[in-house]
């Protein structure tokens, strides 16, 4: 994608950045919240995302509103009222040459949107605002809340340290933590955040709802960290003809959680046709493996098992189908197909980790991803919360991977329900268990440490089973029974000392290279 450009319009004596994206019919301001930096928000594969939607069916107007990312500071004695601020929408919309537009105002950004609508009804199409608010200080934060908040942006500003009053979800995701902070650095200092923070305190447009003619959607996240959703129901209630979506979610930012669905629902609002499905979308199973236990490791054992694992880790994956599709802090994440591929992959992961020394956990789900670069987007992050509920050992899965298997000769076993901040409902889940075959009577007390002790037809099988292929799909490329499959699987676990198919699948790959044995 080529670089997008950056302009700056003059609201009085201060410049405001700005950018233009997209070449739709109509004109679409968004209005940012608390803070922004126009170049940043690129670099977030949630933000982009957001962007790119939006910028299919509009001309989008992006700019960072004074004493925030690339525009002017702002003199922390003398602040601005909301009404200056609001100008600048005008004075972006004027040099950008826009004379009449939407308006997206996403958080802080909807006050502005919504004042904007009042004083300009002629050059407002129509306004959709994103956990938007009236009134600060009662749908926000309270006065003794804003005062904590604020020195905590004056002693720990640029660490990262808003970030569970606005994405506790994301608190635990490693890369938009580091993302985060440096997000809080580049968008303002420490006093600029606190003055911007003073500024959004003195919000009341209470006072205006009722001069708003302009047809407006609202969307809130039902359980939004930040911004009390009642303060969207009071919204419905006061603008005329205003429709309000409450969508899943906990994380306020319009950027995280369930982008797609914003995206759909502002799309349809203002083109009033739905959303047209991406034809690079495709459905896939995800499996996202995480390693752990370093209470009794050393660093440096640990950093040579960890990379032992993620050598098998990768071999594994190509054995069963799946291809590695990239690491997230110390989960990785890996794509199949089909399901039962991918839960036989997570059994032979599971062993080969108690066969290198570390404790294993997985997670996995089925969903739409995009064909090309790495899983994002809601399948992602599902799979992900998964592997993190998962137990030590335990392959935790979405019902639906269940019911997608049905007929492969996997079993399951009930998990319950869990709850997932993004999903509108909790996630039935299982547990994967082994598949079954004719368990032998007992297991020799000598383990095998070359597969020399297998004959040539169980050679064959175990070399399948690291395929990851059933009983069945053996019994059929060997011209065999089922029943005679099970009894060499039954074999060659005796002779091998290993607890499942899915380890000899394990086993088979410590003594296969990549290329064969």
């Amino acid at each position: 994608m080529r670089p997008i450009e950056t302009r700056y319009a003059r609201s009085g004596d201060v410049r405001i950045a700005y950018q233009v994206v997209g070449q739709g019919s109509f004109d679409l301001v968004f209005v940012p919240g608390f803070i922004s930096n126009l170049d940043l928000h690129w670099e977030d594969e949630g933000y982009s995302r957001l962007l790119k939607r939006l910028s299919a069916f509009s001309r989008l107007i992006l700019f960072d509103k004074r004493g925030t990312g690339l525009s002017d500071r702002i003199d922390t004695h003398h602040l601005p009222g909301l009404e200056t601020r609001m100008d600048d929408v005008r004075a972006v919309m004027d040099a950008a040459g826009s004379g009449r537009a939407a308006l997206l105002g996403a958080s802080e950004g909807a006050p502005m949107a919504m004042l904007f609508a009042a004083t300009y009804p002629e050059r407002t199409r129509a306004l959709v605002l994103y956990g938007g608010y009236a009134h600060f200080h009662k749908w926000v934060m309270p006065p003794e809340r804003l005062d904590a908040f604020i020195e905590m942006t004056e002693t720990a500003w640029g660490t990262g340290a808003t970030l569970p009053h606005f994405a506790p979800g994301r608190v635990d995701d490693p890369r938009f933590a580091t993302w985060w902070g440096r997000f809080e650095r580049l968008s303002a200092s420490p006093t600029a955040a606190a003055a911007l923070a003073r500024m959004n305190a003195a919000v009341d447009v209470r006072g205006v709802l009722a001069a708003i003619g302009a047809p407006t959607l609202l969307i809130h996240r039902r359980n939004d960290a930040r911004v009390d959703p009642d303060a969207s129901r009071f919204l419905a209630r006061k603008i005329a003809n205003a429709r309000l979506v409450e969508v899943p979610g906990r994380d306020h930012p319009i950027w995280t959680g369930d982008v797609d669905r914003v995206a759909d629902l502002t799309e349809e609002f203002l083109t009033g046709r739905h959303a047209v499905a991406e034809v690079e979308r495709v459905l896939a199973a995800l499996l996202v493996t995480r390693i752990y236990d370093t209470a009794r490791l050393g660093d440096r054992m640990w950093s040579e098992r960890s990379q032992r694992f993620l050598e098998t880790w990768r071999l594994l994956v190509g054995r069963h189908g799946g291809r590695t599709a990239g690491t997230h802090g110390e989960m990785m994440i890996s794509r199949f197909d089909g399901p039962a591929r991918a839960i036989r992959c997570a059994a032979a992961l599971r062993d080969a980790a108690k066969g290198i020394g570390v404790a294993s956990a997985q997670g996995m789900h089925v969903g739409e991803i995009e064909s090309r670069g790495p899983p994002t987007g809601l399948t992602a992050r599902v799979t992900m919360q998964l592997a993190a509920h998962a137990a030590r050992g335990d392959i935790l899965a979405s019902r639906l991977v269940a019911d997608l298997a049905t007929g492969s000769g996997l079993h399951f076993a009930d998990a319950g329900r869990i709850t997932l901040d993004e999903l509108g409902e909790p996630l039935a889940t299982v547990l994967a268990t082994s598949e079954q075959h004719l368990e032998p009577a007992c297991h020799s007390r000598i383990k095998a440490t070359e597969p020399a002790a297998l004959t040539a037809r169980e050679s064959e099988v175990v070399s399948l089973i690291a395929d990851g292929k059933s009983n069945a799909a053996i019994a059929a490329e060997l011209r065999l029974s089922e029943h005679t499959v099970k009894r060499h699987v039954a074999n060659i676990l005796l002779k091998l000392d290993l607890p499942s198919r899915a380890a000899a699948a394990a086993f088979s790959a410590r003594h296969t290279g990549p290329d064969g044995p």
